[in-house]
């Protein structure tokens, strides 16, 4: 460099370094600051006579030669004259010659020079061979010297990138090296090709990093301590919330020592909040005086960091009412108190006023409060939101009610309601959270779970009234059968209507399964005893095309259920996934995986879920490769008859099933369904503290016979068609049969009667149910033995029938499932 910098912002490099002379033409060190340069020719001038006397002697030789040769005096002057004009046009191009360079054009450098000059990035100009002819100041500034491009300090990669970008520049007329890393921070470079002889290289650094290294050192410095002084905080904070510099006081408030290493850590962790939405220092306690938080935006860019002041709050309530003050603090004052969440919006569509529930509900940052309300919602609903308040703002009347998804919960939907402000100082519009928070969530969470008890309670009704019905139907299909043989013409009509008969009872189970009131017999298993049981049903259930996968955890904890009732939890599900892989692709193709897991509390805590409570589980997860639940249909998936299949290939229970199975045995199910992949059904049941049971010994086979007996029964039955199958049914069988349609009818029966050996009751009856009757009659009769039938299940009616020597009989049953529980209570006495 010169030892004095031209004018103007531009550099000219140093003729006498290396590598980077100026081609000719080019202007050198303070040429521009002074002239427009003027190439001026130095090469020495030749005389013009020789090439003129040979051109004579030529001319003059070649007419002597004509005439010796010719004899013609006239022809030899024409030689004489050709040759004196070739020597002519010899000599006025050679003085042509000489001439030229001294009609080139001027270069002038003037307008280059305030250009560069007015610039605040740093440029550069190289010539076709890579030589540095010219840079500005600013270039000068940003790498401390001028090194000649590519060859700068950005990394092996980032002189890889500006060659490049060199490379495309003379190829494409313009190139460009974003985001490049240098010791000034990022820097985006553009090379622009100037003419067909120079490139032109621009570099503009990152002004938001580079002010903001100049700011944190401010802040840790002499200006931090001046602010200090004046009993402000400062402290300078990444987009991610992390410290980047803070003064000594601040430091001293949030770690306790002025000189403590604070840079990196997260800002928000020194700070809490208490329910009035007053900030404190964490280290300080709640009887510390409170703090306010203003962000001053300093730097812009979305990279910049956040510049926060705090000072101690005077008066410590930041929500109380200003007496006196102006309209404006007093409306703040009072959305602040209020237990709804709202927020104010100025004129130019800026947060002007955020109260703790509104704060609370959409998750504001204290460190990185937003200016606008599209700040909190996702990509999708800013401009929505955006319309919306603007044409509050200008002024409609009526208030409206939108949908968004906030940006940190995109999962989760909240209903906004936006009203026109007008009078409330700055604020120009209003707007009111309906459903928000924990709140809300309890609130849809209560009503799926009314909806589906309602649900189930109506499905137990109905099971209930549609068991009375099977009954009957089955029980006279077997009163005919033991009237007809096989090979009689009715029998094999007869025993179509039994089969389709307890394919509706198997429905009415799936029904009281759903609403959780169906027959349970629980025993202590383990899971992968299940699973071996039902794998090779599974295997001819999937068939060919459908692969089986078996994992099982280690050190599985027990679990309390009943063995068949999990089974047909495990094969619902599969089959399920089976269709749902079979009906994306119709040629086959997939895997079921089935996996036990043990999760223990610990686990649980770090799964923060709010409806699995923590404890220790024995997990069952099924999960298959096909195209997954689409979203809106997942929220459904548990509703009974709710399905997806094609009309006749699926009665909408299955899943309702498996949730009922689960919720009647202690445990939870959920259903996923990630991105790209199938779904997933995890089942969390309870680890049972007890040692697994041994499974009892079937009962031997007894023969046909057995189940014929004699005594006295007295049958209490509401419903006429099952009282007169049950009556024949014990009839066949031997027994002798005294039947009334109540409770009091019974009672009225045994003041007549002698004491019958076995009482068959249903439970449920009007006027007067069994329980309450055979509380009667056992006044009289102690010991008297008591079966009880009902079309509900056994566990709603636990409570009611909870009597010593009573035994239980589901509907629908057979005659010989009548006739062998009456033998067996009987056996019992």
């Amino acid at each position: 460099m010169a030892a004095a910098p031209p004018p103007l912002g531009v550099s000219l490099v140093h003729p006498a370094q290396r590598r980077l002379t100026h081609p000719p033409g080019i202007p050198q060190s303070g040429d521009m600051a002074s002239q427009s340069p003027v190439v001026t020719p130095t090469a020495p001038a030749s005389p013009l006579g020789q090439p003129i006397a040979i051109a004579v002697l030529a001319a003059v030789a070649a007419a002597l030669a004509m005439l010796w040769l010719l004899g013609d005096l006239a022809i030899a002057a024409g030689a004489l004259a050709t040759g004196l004009i070739v020597a002519g046009g010899i000599a006025s191009a050679v003085r042509f010659a000489r001439q030229a360079p001294a009609t080139e054009a001027v270069i002038d450098w003037s307008v280059a020079r305030a250009l560069a000059a007015a610039s605040p990035d740093a440029l550069a100009v190289t010539d076709r061979s890579g030589r540095l002819v010219c840079a500005n100041d600013a270039y000068e500034a940003l790498f401390g010297e001028f090194p000649t491009p590519p060859n700068l300090a950005v990394g092996d990669a980032g002189i890889a990138a500006l060659g490049a970008a060199g490379r495309a520049a003379w190829r494409d007329g313009s190139a460009s090296a974003p985001g490049l890393t240098g010791e000034a921070g990022q820097i985006d470079v553009s090379v622009t090709r100037a003419g067909d002889d120079m490139l032109v290289w621009r570099f503009a650094a990152d002004p938001a990093k580079a002010s903001g290294s100049d700011l944190a050192e401010a802040i840790a410095g002499a200006t931090g301590d001046r602010l200090a002084a004046a009993g402000i905080m400062t402290v300078l904070v990444t987009p991610e919330g992390r410290v980047r510099a803070a003064n000594r006081v601040f430091r001293l408030r949030a770690m306790g020592h002025e000189e403590a290493a604070i840079d990196g850590r997260d800002f928000a962790r020194f700070l809490v909040t208490d329910g009035a939405g007053r900030i404190r220092f964490e280290r300080e306690g709640d009887d510390a005086v409170p703090l306010r938080l203003v962000e001053v935006p300093l730097l812009d860019g979305d990279g910049a960091p956040i510049l926060i002041a705090l000072l101690d709050e005077e008066g410590g309530a930041i929500a109380a009412p200003v007496v006196g003050g102006s309209a404006a603090s007093q409306i703040h004052a009072l959305v602040s108190l209020l237990p709804f969440g709202l927020a104010l919006v100025g004129r130019d569509g800026r947060l002007v006023h955020m109260n703790d529930a509104f704060v609370q509900a959409v998750g504001v940052k204290v460190a990185a409060p937003p200016l606008y309300p599209g700040d909190i919602v996702v990509r999708e609903d800013k401009a929505p939101l955006a319309d919306a308040i603007r044409r509050f703002g200008g002024g409609a009347q009526h208030s409206a009610d939108m949908t968004v998804r906030l940006a940190d919960r995109p999962d989760e939907a909240i209903a906004l309601t936006l009203t026109g402000a007008r009078g409330l100082g700055d604020a120009a519009v209003l707007i009111g959270l309906k459903d928000s928070g924990e709140e809300g969530k309890l609130k849809r969470q209560v009503a799926q779970a009314t909806k589906m008890q309602a649900v189930g309670q109506l499905a137990g009704g109905v099971a209930h009234d549609f068991n009375n019905i099977l009954t009957a139907i089955i029980g006279h299909c077997d009163l005919m059968l033991m009237r007809h043989t096989p090979g009689d013409s009715d029998y094999d009509d007869i025993q179509q209507v039994r089969i389709n008969s307890n394919r509706a009872a198997s429905l009415t189970r799936q029904l009281l399964a759903f609403s959780r009131q169906q027959t349970l017999r629980p025993q202590v298993l383990q899971l992968p005893d299940i699973i071996s049981e039902v794998s090779n049903l599974l295997k001819r259930l999937l068939g060919e095309t459908v692969a089986l996968e078996v994992r099982h955890g280690r050190s599985l904890g027990s679990v309390r259920a009943d063995p068949g009732q999990l089974e047909q939890v495990v094969v619902n599900l599969a089959v399920n996934a089976r269709d749902a892989m079979l009906a994306a692709n119709p040629s086959g193709g997939g895997t079921v995986t089935i996996e036990t897991l043990a999760i223990s509390a610990s686990q649980v805590r770090q799964m923060d879920d709010e409806v699995l409570p923590v404890g220790d589980y024995s997990a069952l997860r099924i999960s298959d490769t096909g195209t997954g639940i689409p979203a809106d249909v997942l929220p459904k998936i548990w509703e009974p008859f709710f399905t997806t299949k094609e009309v006749g290939k699926g009665t909408g229970l299955g899943l309702s099933t498996v949730y009922g199975i689960i919720k009647q045995s202690g445990g939870y199910i959920f259903a996923e369904s990630p991105p790209g992949g199938g779904a997933v059904f995890t089942i969390f049941l309870p680890v049972h503290a007890a040692a697994p049971a041994a499974k009892p010994a079937p009962l031997a086979a007894r023969p046909k016979a057995d189940t014929w007996g004699t005594g006295l029964v007295l049958l209490v039955e509401d419903e006429d068609m099952v009282r007169a199958v049950a009556e024949r049914a014990l009839v066949r069988q031997g027994y002798t049969v005294i039947a009334a349609e109540n409770g009091e009818a019974a009672l009225e029966l045994l003041e007549t009667c002698e004491r019958p050996d076995l009482l068959i009751s249903d439970v449920v009856m009007p006027s007067m149910d069994g329980p309450t009757m055979v509380r009667h009659v056992r006044e009289r009769y102690p010991d008297l033995p008591i079966l009880f039938m009902s079309g509900y299940a056994e566990e709603q009616l636990r409570k009611s029938i909870d009597l010593d020597n009573v035994a239980f009989l589901p509907k629908p049953f057979s005659v010989q499932q009548l006739a062998e529980a009456a033998r067996d209570v009987l056996a019992a006495k």
